[in-house]
């Protein structure tokens, strides 16, 4: 049986990092010392991914144009990164709840209880993408610290049947495969626990995974400057930011940014136009809609 099973050792992610050899007799700072040297790695390495992520985004962009999605895959820690990355753009960026989707392995319950033998199973991704409808709008991005993971790649397989751009994120060389359209590798190197890709490896990914949204939300004009305005402010803290920005912005007291917030019902960029320009709610959303959602047409660039 132990044939069967391929020999990972050769990986990156899997092979011994020397300044943690002795972590387990190490007094606890020098441990901490480390493990912050070698997050700062992760840093660096998507850094350098930088010009191999644009590509990703500029497909995920133009996809979202055609009223296409941004989907995430994994398993394991990859694929919680994945969800957790798409749970945080509808309430940071007003997107549709189904425009960012996280897919993991072993679906739901996989995000509070382990389930990684979920992840040797190549056919089962093909089946989650199939239920979700994947088009030719869609961008498709799997995750696979290690670069193997069997459910990952056949995603790949499954999305470019159904015509999607594809996109793998790893942290180890390894060649393109054929049906991945982007390669963006994250160089992070071994980990201080030998394999624990939840480390340094995750600590990457989310940093990528926060770039391929954010960049994609703010190309698509969610964003002005870098005020966080397509958002309704549903709870305290939303609602005290989107005050300060219509104070900000539209030089006006609390209580007047208050009432034009209730009018917009929440909806920051909506106040802002209704403010600035001086239109009731239905105009204002007409002059956004006009210009697709952007507001620097409208409004020129956001006061210092």
């Amino acid at each position: 049986m132990s044939a069967t099973i391929p020999d990972r050792g050769r990986l990156l992610t899997e092979q011994r990092n020397t300044a943690s050899r002795q972590i387990d007799v190490m007094p606890i700072e020098q441990a901490l010392r480390i493990m912050a040297d070698e997050d700062a790695k992760a840093v660096a390495a998507v850094r350098t991914a930088s010009a191999d992520l644009a590509p990703v985004i500029e497909s995920v962009v133009a996809g979202m144009r055609r009223g296409g999605r941004l989907v995430y895959v994994g398993a394991g820690t990859s694929g919680r990164l994945g969800v957790l990355d798409a749970s945080e753009c509808p309430p940071t960026f007003f997107t549709e709840p189904r425009q960012v989707v996280g897919v993991i392995a072993g679906g739901d319950a996989a995000l509070r209880t382990s389930s990684e033998a979920m992840e040797d199973d190549p056919e089962a991704a093909a089946a989650d993408l199939k239920r979700l409808g994947i088009g030719q709008a869609d961008t498709v991005v799997g995750i696979a610290a290690g670069g193997t993971t069997p459910y990952v790649l056949g995603a790949f397989t499954g999305a470019k049947q159904c015509g999607a751009v594809t996109a793998m994120l790893c942290c180890v060389e390894r060649a393109k495969p054929v049906a991945v359209d982007h390669l963006v590798i994250l160089r992070v190197g071994p980990e201080v626990i030998t394999g624990s890709t939840r480390m340094k490896a995750g600590t990457a990914t989310k940093l990528a995974l926060n770039m391929i949204s954010t960049v994609t939300m703010v190309r698509l004009g969610k964003t002005w400057g870098n005020l966080m305005v397509d958002l309704r402010a549903t709870n305290s803290k939303l609602r005290d930011r989107a005050i300060r920005i219509l104070c900000d912005q539209c030089q006006m007291s609390r209580r007047n940014a208050e009432l034009i917030l209730d009018q917009a019902n929440g909806r920051v960029k909506l106040a802002l136009v209704m403010a600035r320009l001086d239109l009731d709610a239905v105009a204002a959303q007409r002059q956004i809609d006009e210009h697709e959602g952007r507001l620097y047409p409208l409004l020129g660039a956001p006061l210092e």
